[in-house]
């Protein structure tokens, strides 16, 4: 056996195998093995042919589990324990090769996850893989021949040097993240809709942005961009319409930050004073429009991403809600002045009929309500983004909201829960108060604004024919709520609401078709957005 000693006189305080292995943990037929290969080279043997070791070798077999562990070859170990090859030599070069070996361990976790977050083919695992080791020079020039492409014949500007200036380079370390990031956007860059977006924002800097590329403008950019995100966002947290007349001072305020940016442009508008108006407020919206596409969007994150940057969370919502409340208010005061007209009209029903109506709707609804299992309170509905809880809610809102204003107080809660646990119970207590408040004597001739009082029962009866047919279909009841009301307050609805953009960020959709077997009510949800068929 390799190191075996001469058989002789055996000290007694040499350790039998067994007790090597009682000491160390490890099982005796792996010593065994380790003694072969002259890891722990017995120091004796008994006259009948044991192995006996020194004390020693306790601490020897303990480190080579230490070294094994670690993922060393029994052969280095074996150089090690009997000194041949420096511990700390060793230790530095398998240290190396552990990190190699992380860095592909890495770039295989980024690529699988990549694949199985995206359920992408064969072929698609196969590009993942080769893009996941290109070198950097390889990456460097996918992404510059893209960008050459899209803006290279442009005439400078800042947003053109600023966006070839800034490429994406993955560290020589990188996280399965920053993989993922960089197998995501070297796909997102063959997207020919990619392209066609950054050539329009290279086409609209050269014509109208600053030539130079300055960091500080670069800073009040994004300065800008900060203040109106959370001025937006403060809107849609309060429930501001977009396409409403409450979203008009949120206009104004962000137009007056933005208009002495423009400066450096050339821009001047031939608005009164040079200020807020038409031409301004087209200015903006063409500026938010040419940089709104979500594709570029999230090229830029995952430029961050790979870079290690901080990453800036998705405006595209805000946006939306901006360019949104730009076309409904074209120019300041716009859309208050037309819903002005529109409410100054005279009654074409006497304001008592329109409260017996709103008081059937309510009731309507009511059932509805009342039909709603809890089981069902996170079942989907045709608003996007709300369960049927979100749904319950906003109808309990609603009246709240009416009720307030009718009484002359203005509610701010709008993102509390007005359900509780018990959604029948808060419709019904929200409903009863409504018709209450709006049964006070006088209330349906009485002025609230440029508003009379039989308008918020109006406006009562519209949101709750369209959100109540929202309830029926999402727990499959039957859309046929009130047909001779829903008939009766279509004409007050097209007028209302006939000239909102139907963009994302605003409160319809496009009018949908409606088959021959529609309700009344049916037609009134097309015409606001709902798919009926």
């Amino acid at each position: 056996m390799m190191g075996d000693p001469k058989v002789g006189h055996v000290s007694d305080d040499l350790l039998g195998i067994g007790e090597l292995a009682e000491r160390t943990g490890l099982s005796v037929k792996l010593i065994r093995h380790w003694s072969d290969i002259g890891v722990v080279p017995p120091a004796a043997r008994t006259a009948a042919g044991y192995r006996r070791y020194a004390p020693e070798a306790v601490a020897r077999l303990e480190l080579a589990r230490t070294l094994r562990e670690l993922g060393l070859s029994m052969a280095v170990i074996r150089e090690v324990v009997t000194q041949e090859r420096d511990l700390a030599e060793v230790a530095a070069f398998h240290a190396d090769a552990l990190e190699a070996r992380i860095h592909a361990l890495r770039m295989r976790q980024a690529v699988l996850r990549s694949f199985a977050r995206r359920k992408s083919t064969t072929k698609d695992l196969t590009e993942m893989t080769g893009l996941a080791r290109l070198s950097p020079e390889e990456r460097d020039t996918i992404v510059h021949d893209f960008m050459t492409d899209a803006l290279g014949d442009l005439d400078p500007s800042a947003y053109r040097d600023g966006l070839l200036l800034a490429v994406p380079d993955l560290p020589p370390d990188p996280t399965a993240g920053q993989v993922e990031a960089w197998i995501e956007l070297a796909a997102l860059i063959r997207d020919p809709e990619l392209r066609a977006a950054i050539r329009r924002m290279g086409e609209y800097a050269a014509e109208h942005a600053a030539r130079e590329h300055r960091e500080e403008d670069v800073l009040k950019a994004q300065e800008l961009t900060d203040l109106w995100v959370a001025s937006v966002d403060a809107a849609m947290t309060a429930g501001i319409a977009a396409d409403s007349p409450a979203a008009e001072p949120v206009v104004a305020g962000i137009v007056a930050a933005w208009l002495p940016a423009q400066a450096g442009t050339g821009f001047a508008p031939a608005d009164e004073g040079h200020g807020d108006g038409p031409e301004a407020r087209r200015r903006l919206l063409e500026q938010l429009e040419v940089a709104s596409d979500t594709r570029l969007e999230r090229y830029w994150q995952l430029l961050c991403l790979i870079n290690g940057w901080p990453v800036r969370p998705s405006i595209a919502g805000e946006g939306e809600w901006l360019m949104t409340a730009l076309r409904a208010n074209p120019e300041p005061g716009a859309r208050a002045a037309r819903i002005g007209e529109i409410l100054s009209e005279e009654a074409d029903v006497a304001p008592e009929a329109r409260l017996e109506a709103c008081a059937r709707v309510l009731a309507e609804v009511e059932e509805l309500v009342t039909a709603v299992p809890s089981e069902r309170l996170g079942d989907p509905t045709p608003c996007t983004g709300w369960d049927v809880r979100a749904l319950l809610d906003h109808l309990v809102w609603e009246n709240l909201l009416w009720t307030g204003l009718a009484e002359g107080t203005l509610r701010s809660d709008f993102a509390a829960d007005h359900l509780g646990e018990d959604h029948v119970a808060a419709f019904r207590t929200a409903a009863r108060a409504t018709l209450a408040a709006f049964r006070r004597p006088g209330m349906l001739r009485s002025q609230y604004g440029p508003a009379p009082g039989w308008r918020l029962v109006e406006q009562v009866t519209i949101e709750m024919l369209v959100h109540g047919w929202d309830l029926a279909r999402a727990i499959g009841r039957p859309t046929d709520l009130a047909p001779d009301v829903a008939e009766a307050i279509m004409p007050a609805v097209r007028e209302i609401y006939g000239d909102l953009p139907r963009t994302p960020g605003g409160s319809f959709g496009p009018a949908q078709p409606v088959p021959g077997s529609a309700t009344a009510v049916d037609r009134l949800a097309a015409y606001l957005g709902r798919a009926v068929g």
